[in-house]
Parts: C-alpha cells; structure tokens; sequence
C-alpha cells in the first residue's frame, strides 16, 4: 500500500486534486470529512467540544455550529491547541480504522488539512502540496464559501505558511490557474509517478536513475532533509544517527541525482528489524546488491584497517527509494565500523580541501564520459582515484584529529 499525505492551505484546492486523484482510482481518506463525523451529535468529541468552549457552540437541533465554534476556537493559539487536542486524537484513530480495512495493493490518499502544522508529514512516504496564493485563496473563501473576510483571515493565518510547507513538501501542485490545466498537471503526476512508486513498492523495486552527472541541485540538502525526517519516523530509536552523504552533500558540487543517506545501527541484526518499516516508508530493501556493495566497501579501504580480511567489517544492508521522482540509496552500517565510519569523513574531507574536491570532480566527469550511463562502468572508471584518496583522508583525519560530528 501507498500512503499519500495531502494538504495545502485553506482554499487552495485539496478538494479538486482529491476528486481528480479518486477518478484516476486513488482511495481518499479526507480529514475534513472524518473531522465532522468524529463531532456528530452524540459522539465523544461533540461532548468535549460543549464541555470546553461552552453549549453556545451548539445549533438548536443539538448539532455543531462550526462558525460559532470557529470564532472561539481561532481567536489565539491556546484556544486552537485545545481544539486540536480534542479533535486530532479522534480523526487518527478513526483514518486508522478507515486504513486498515484498504486492500494493500491500494493507493490511499490522505486529505489532511493540518498535515504540516501537526508535524505528520513524515509518516507519509510522498507528500503532495497544493498551492495558491494568500489572495486568491481569501477570494475562494469569501466568494465561493460565503465566509466572512475576517474569519477567512484568521483561518489561513492560523496555519502554517508556504515556507514550512515547501519544507515538507515532495510534489508542489500550483493552483492559480484555470482548473482544467490543473487537473491536467494532477493527471500527470499520478500516471507518472504515483503510480510507478505503487508498482515499484509493490514489487519490492527501486526506481531507476540514470547514472549521468547533472550540475549541482541547490535543492538537494533540502530534499535529504525530507528523506531523513521521515527515516528518523520510521527507524525510530533504532537508529543511532541518519546522515545525508555522498556527492550530493557537498555544496555546489556536481553529481548524479541519486541522494545517499547513511543509517547507523548498532548491529545488523537491528538493520534487518528494519525492513518492513523502510518498506512502508518507500525503501525497500535490495537484497541482490548488499553483499556485492559490502565487498566494495572493502576493497576501498583495504589498506586502511588491520582487520580488512574480515567480512564483518564490511557488511551492510542497502535500501533504495521505489519513488521514481527522488532517486535515493539508503545505506544502513554498524556505528563505528570503518565503512560507516569514512562515509562521515569522505564529506568533512572534501568539504575542509578544495583541491581535492576539485580533483575528484574531474575523475567524476571522466567516469561519466567513460561509463556514458552504465552504473557499473562508472563506479569501476573512479576506483582507482578511491584507492589512494581513501588513503590520503584517513592521513587527513588523523592529522587533524577529526571524528564525526555530533549526530544531526
């Protein structure tokens, strides 16, 4: 199964995606509706309500009277947080049952409408963002909705802004246009990615990326940190500490668009606990490659380390993203073994010498031009530079005295 998180701010069009997602046969699961039923006359959440903000929040005939319950309930933060507090817990236990009877080769959409105020975007394995701007958003409301212009107000400043939102957000949907352009790019999105993502996880597969050089993506840190926060959710205390490495970490340093990111486990047994929830996650694990990867670790740093001949150094557990718009490899590595160890140091040293950075980029573009796309022939083409680079910055850290930084 597929879970995707959906939101956006208040009249930005969470209801037009969702309808066209549902054509194109996704499952909704949308919060706004849930949050009504969970406060109907004679549920648990209608009583706290009453019993919090006063019986003049009801209508005559016992129900909700939602525009008197808003304009207590949105007046200042600690008023929003009791409402939240009694509303959340009763809508995640209600989408939970909702989920739960979903056949498992569905794609569930979530509507959540406070998705990144509650700080649920990790949970979700994509996270689609629908956008507008501030204006035309109060437009919707006050036209369309018939809402108060200062009610209006209050609800969008209530929640969170474009900033935090773009923070959390994989797929950004503009929403300021006509609707049927809209629909279109919405169409799109899910026959060009939803879908793939859904076969891939399904099959336990990893997205395919193309093994070419592309200039540097100031985006990338960004788009780690989104990898990470929802690793660090799914790993939980397992994990010693998530890290984002490889080429890609470096700043404004040309590489292939396949973000690394480093798990640090106490043990591979530990790693091998981690299989279902990265799956959930949208990593599975790539079972084929592990040892051969772990073997290659070791042939890096062979000189290195006096204990190089034994295996267990070397092993590792690898996972891969099955989302086809955000290639990723997950390298999950015993905490203080040597591979977990340099895949730390192999970024502080570049970062701490220019020279060799710029060294290895030319060996990068040379590998590129020589391996014209082959995986294989393009890792193969930077061995030998690795031979002695992992050499010379093992020297550098033990010159300067370097260990790891505190974990992120």
């Amino acid at each position: 199964m597929l879970r995707i998180g959906l939101t956006g701010g208040i009249g930005a069009g969470k209801s037009a995606l969702s309808k066209t997602f549902a054509e194109c046969g996704g499952i909704i699961v949308d919060g706004d509706v849930i949050a009504r039923e969970v406060v109907e006359p004679g549920t648990e959440g209608l009583a706290a309500l009453v019993a919090e903000f006063g019986d003049d929040i009801l209508q005559p005939d016992g129900s909700l009277d939602r525009p008197a319950l808003a304009a207590k309930a949105f007046r200042d933060d600690e008023a929003r947080a009791k409402l939240n507090g009694i509303v959340h817990p009763l809508v995640g236990k209600r989408r939970a049952e909702i989920i739960a009877a979903v056949s498992q080769d569905a794609v569930v959409v979530e509507d959540i409408p406070l998705l990144v105020e509650s700080g649920m975007a990790p949970l979700f394995p994509l996270v689609v963002i629908v956008h507008a701007p501030v204006e035309l958003r109060l437009r919707r409301l006050v036209e369309q909705r018939g809402m108060p212009e200062e009610d209006a107000r209050a609800r969008i400043a209530a929640q969170a802004n474009d900033d935090q939102r773009r923070a959390v957000a994989d797929i950004w949907l503009d929403n300021s246009g006509e609707l049927g352009e809209f629909v279109e790019r919405a169409r799109d999105v899910w026959h060009n990615r939803i879908l793939p993502f859904s076969h891939n996880l399904s099959e336990r597969q990893a997205a395919r990326a193309p093994a070419r050089l592309v200039p540097a993506d100031p985006t990338w840190p960004d788009q780690a940190r989104r990898i990470v926060n929802r690793l660090k959710t799914a790993c939980g205390h397992r994990a010693l500490r998530i890290d984002h490495i490889g080429s890609t970490a470096l700043p404004d340093f040309d590489a292939k668009d396949v973000i690394d990111i480093q798990i640090t486990v106490q043990s591979l047994d530990v790693a091998d606990e981690l299989v279902d929830p990265l799956l959930s996650a949208g990593y599975p694990r790539l079972e084929h490659i592990t040892q051969d990867a772990a073997k290659a670790d070791a042939r890096s740093t062979v000189d290195r380390f006096d204990h190089s001949d034994d295996p267990a150094l070397w092993h590792k557990r690898v996972h891969a993203s099955a989302d086809p718009g955000r290639p990723t490899n997950v390298h999950i590595r015993v905490d203080g073994q040597p591979n977990q160890q340099f895949a730390l140091l192999f970024v502080d040293w570049l970062k701490a010498n220019p020279g060799v950075r710029d060294d290895y980029l030319k060996v990068k573009r040379g590998a590129d031009a020589s391996g014209a796309g082959d995986t294989v022939r393009y890792a193969t083409a930077k061995e030998p530079w690795f031979l002695d680079a992992y050499r010379r910055a093992w020297e550098w850290a033990d010159t300067t005295g370097w260990k790891p930084q505190p974990k992120p």
